[in-house]
């Protein structure tokens, strides 16, 4: 408890992980529930949904499935990304520490 008062423990590594798992999975599901909402409060966001809507029907079944998939891999893409910045941010504090117990 005296190490987390004085600083000389690091509880960044905890939150990060923490805030990871909120921005990878909370994140996206709340705003797929919230998704109705927005729309409805944002009218801009109801007449890009419609146009979207539309353009997408309009596709044939070849090109709608190419667009699902495109979508797909950059949802995968993002969440990567997401992950290799948390990575880089607890790697940090990692060696801070590795550095404290060589001293």
């Amino acid at each position: 408890m005296v190490e987390f008062l004085t600083f000389q423990r690091f509880i960044a590594i905890d939150i990060l992980i923490l805030a990871y798992y909120m921005g990878a999975i909370i994140i996206p599901i709340a705003m797929w529930l919230s998704k109705g909402y927005l729309q409805r409060k944002f009218k801009i966001l109801d007449r890009l949904n419609q146009t979207l809507l539309t353009l997408f029907g309009s596709m044939s079944l070849q090109r709608k499935i190419l667009s699902i998939l495109m979508m797909i891999a950059m949802f995968i893409a993002m969440e990567i990304i997401w992950r290799m910045c948390f990575e880089a941010m607890i790697g940090y504090f990692q060696m801070i520490e590795s550095l404290k117990q060589g001293v």
